[in-house]
Formats: structure tokens, C-alpha cells, sequence
């Protein structure tokens, strides 16, 4: 098995940081107004947009125009296969539902994923005007006014005052909930999508949990949150490689403590 060169960061690293300036631009002269249609039959709703689809076709052509023989999995176009090490995975919206209603907490999020495992991570904000991106293993920034800040978790959150979010989006009932009341009762702060995972990383969230994130919805995440000293698994305490429940913490202290609330349901 071939490892990463790391020696590669800054060519990904400086394509990502262009791409996020023109995500941005391009929301701002062609893609701010939109139609929306339901991706579901009948009672449920799962909103898909023409920006939606109009932004993965713009990653996409950028990806293969400067790494043509790279893999792309995207949400809204699925997977174009080839023999590389490397993958692109692209949400190009990332809360669709609060792009709809006009919330700026929508992102595009893009990561570039080695082997299976993602390196490098873009959060994109359109509409609050910055970017998240981490330009190493060990390092990452949030991009914001011109300027750049290095993310750091808040390494000593401990588990008394703890600022958690969670959200579950439908995907437990009511009776599985009650099997985490105490996650439930800790649950005092929004949680936005992936800017709840952001703000783990930047130290002003402790814990963020979610349900039925897709490999778009948290692989772009996953290395910016490790760069700032965060950790990030499954409810099993397992990499995410799939779809799959997720918990994103500040320090392996409260990630322990939490998976533990999260045991009645780590099966699931």
C-alpha cells in the first residue's frame, strides 16, 4: 500500500483555496437563484437544487482539468472510477435545506481522499465568506476578511459544561432517543450542518453529533478537524468509511464519555 507523499500538500492545498474563491464567486453572479425539486416520492422530503447540481458540475470540471486521472464521487452525479489512489468526494451543498430558506450556514464541502482515507478537507461558506482547509496533517485555518486563523479544538473540554450539539434528522424514533436521554439533556446549543464541525475545530463547540452522514457529508470535515486536535468516529469508535453515524469531539476525554451515552445505539 502506497502512502501519501506529503510532500503533495501544497498542490492540493493551493487548488482548494482558489476553487473555494471561485465556488464563491460563482453562487454570486449565477447561482443565487435557483429551483427546487424533491428527490423523494411520496411524504418525505429531500430538497435538491438546480444550484446544487450547477455547483458539482463546476467541481467536477475543475477536478479534471487539473488531475484528470483522480476518481470523483459527488452526491448529485455519483462516481466516475479509475485505477488512481486518489478520489474527490463533493457535496456541492451541504445543508440544502437551509440554502432553500435563505440560512447562510449552507456549505460546499470537497475533500480529497487517499486510498479511502480523506488528507485534505474544503469548507466553503458563500454566504459568511470564508473557508476552512487544512494544509497539512497538523495544521488547519479557517480563511476569513484576507486573512488567515489556525483552528484549535479546545483541548481541555472537559465533560461538566460541556457545549454539545446533536442532531438527528429523522433518523431515530422517538423510542431510540429515549435511550440517550442524557445526550438529549446535553443537547443545549443549534447545530448547523457542517459548520457545527467547524466550530468543534475552532474550539467554540466541545462535542457535535449527527445521523446518516453520507461520505460527502463528513469526509471533507475529518481532516481539518484532526488538524486542529479533534477527533472524529462513528459511534463504535470507528473510522467512518461509509454512511454512518457520527461524533465529533474536542479531546479523546469527552469522546469517550459521550460514546459511552451513545451505547445503546451504537449498532445502528
Amino acid at each position: 500500500m502506497n502512502k501519501f507523499d506529503s510532500k503533495k500538500y501544497p498542490i492540493f492545498a493551493n487548488f482548494l483555496k482558489q476553487l473555494a474563491k471561485d465556488l464563491t464567486k460563482l453562487y454570486y453572479s449565477k447561482l443565487s437563484n435557483f429551483k427546487v425539486s424533491n428527490k423523494l416520492k411520496g411524504k418525505l422530503y429531500d430538497p435538491v437544487t438546480t444550484s446544487d447540481k450547477a455547483f458539482e458540475k463546476f467541481i467536477r470540471s475543475k477536478i479534471k482539468k487539473k488531475f484528470p486521472s483522480h476518481q470523483i464521487i459527488g452526491e448529485e452525479f455519483g462516481h466516475t472510477k479509475s485505477k488512481s489512489e486518489f478520489s474527490w468526494i463533493i457535496d456541492p451543498i451541504d445543508g440544502t435545506r437551509s440554502f432553500v430558506i435563505g440560512s447562510p450556514t449552507w456549505s460546499n464541502l470537497i475533500s480529497l481522499n487517499h486510498l479511502g482515507s480523506p488528507i485534505i478537507g474544503l469548507v466553503n461558506f458563500p454566504i459568511l465568506k470564508k473557508y476552512y482547509l487544512n494544509e497539512t496533517d497538523k495544521n488547519a485555518y479557517v480563511f476569513e476578511n484576507g486573512k488567515k486563523r489556525k483552528l484549535k479544538v479546545n483541548i481541555d473540554a472537559k465533560f461538566k459544561g460541556i457545549k454539545l450539539t446533536a442532531a438527528f434528522h429523522g433518523n431515530l424514533s422517538f423510542k431510540q432517543q429515549e435511550k440517550i436521554s442524557k445526550i438529549l439533556q446535553l443537547n443545549n446549543f443549534p447545530t448547523s450542518d457542517a459548520l457545527s464541525y467547524m466550530q468543534v475545530a475552532d474550539g467554540t463547540l466541545d462535542i457535535a453529533i449527527q445521523c446518516g452522514n453520507h461520505i460527502w457529508d463528513i469526509h471533507p470535515s475529518i481532516p481539518i478537524i484532526k488538524a486542529a486536535g479533534g477527533v472524529v468516529t462513528n459511534w463504535r469508535n470507528e473510522k467512518i468509511i461509509k454512511r454512518d453515524n457520527t461524533l465529533v469531539s474536542a479531546n479523546k476525554l469527552v469522546h469517550k464519555k459521550i460514546l459511552k451515552l451513545l451505547s445503546p445505539l451504537k449498532k445502528i
